[in-house]
């Protein structure tokens, strides 16, 4: 009898350790835009959140990433986090990428005990234990809910600067390389916000405005 319990007793503890363990999802957007920072996020999911409405961000509505953005930010410990257009052009968008989300994750505020990070490249942290999820968007609830609302945030961003640079359509396109986007460039020229390292901004002498 005295054996069953310790084995209870054991359970019990196991399982309140798996409770107590603190897992973040991260993600980043915009690594294939030509305009402006690429953004990454970083989210502790509260335990009462729903993780069935969290899906890959590209799979789901403007509308809808919206909505679940705000969902998620009153169910969650979270932070944003991103590099800068001139970041990426010193050291390269992978390294960038890999900067914006290390900014996002020492943003935190709680220190988590397991990173899980979309694809297969994970940022240099010191004393944080990181593990690289291949399609982690698609198959990890925190990671779904790090790229909708880096997403979100990066799309407003970018939408608003083309406020100022309407001939660009960035509130269409967030500054992908789209066939009306690329036609502008050349029209006139690229913006001090176009990444123009990147191909066909690297191709072209556009630089006017």
């Amino acid at each position: 009898m005295g054996r069953f319990k310790n084995d209870k007793a054991k359970d019990s503890r196991s399982k309140y350790k798996v409770l107590m363990k603190v897992i973040a999802g991260v993600d980043e957007v915009g690594r294939g835009s030509l305009v402006g920072p690429v953004y990454a996020a970083a989210i502790v999911l509260n335990h009462s959140i729903n993780k069935k409405l969290l899906k890959d961000s590209k799979k789901l509505s403007k509308k809808r990433r919206e909505i679940l953005a705000q969902y998620i930010k009153k169910n969650s410990t979270w932070a944003i986090a991103k590099a800068s257009v001139s970041e990426i052009e010193k050291k390269n968008i992978l390294q960038a990428s890999l900067m914006a989300m290390k900014r996002a994750i020492l943003k935190l505020k709680k220190k988590p005990s397991m990173i899980l990070i979309d694809g297969n490249k994970l940022p240099k942290i010191e004393n944080y234990k990181l593990k690289s999820v291949i399609k982690g968007d698609q198959k990890i609830p925190s990671i779904s809910a790090a790229s909708i609302i880096a997403k979100v945030a990066r799309d407003n961003f970018i939408s608003k600067l083309g406020i100022k640079y309407k001939s660009y359509s960035w509130g269409e396109n967030y500054g992908y390389g789209t066939k009306k986007h690329l036609r502008a460039i050349k029209k006139f020229g690229a913006t001090v916000h176009h990444r123009k390292t990147f191909s066909p901004l690297n191709k072209l002498n556009t630089s006017k405005q």
